[in-house]
């Protein structure tokens, strides 16, 4: 069985709602990093005529959560549904895989460091 590090970066105000849709799918842990940063659009906002030549670093997240393979397609797609408002800042989802997990306490490895 493989396992993934899904990463989500995302402004700050998304979170209540993906931590209860990725619960309900049985996700049993993340880690939110507040953060500041910016993507393509270089901190530009929206409302903005034109873009910054300089960036400009805005409050961000970084949501991440280990899962099995199996789940990837279905975590990604409750992501990109729960964060999608059509705006510039809704987000990048970075999939990573992983060669094992390990739970420290136990010394549980794989699936069983999941549960």
């Amino acid at each position: 069985m493989g396992f993934s590090r899904i990463e989500v970066v995302t402004s700050m105000n998304r979170l209540s709602n993906l931590k209860t849709a990725l619960s309900k799918l049985g996700v049993s842990g993340m880690t939110v990093v507040q953060a500041i940063g910016c993507g393509v659009q270089k901190g530009t906002f929206e409302y903005e005529a034109e873009q910054n030549p300089e960036m400009e670093l805005l409050p961000k997240q970084m949501i991440i959560i280990v899962v099995a393979d199996e789940m990837i397609e279905k975590v990604v797609d409750t992501i990109k549904k729960e964060l999608y408002t059509g705006h510039i800042g809704d987000g990048k989802i970075f999939v990573t895989p992983l060669s094992n997990v390990i739970r420290v306490r136990t010394g549980e490895e794989g699936a069983d460091a999941l549960k």
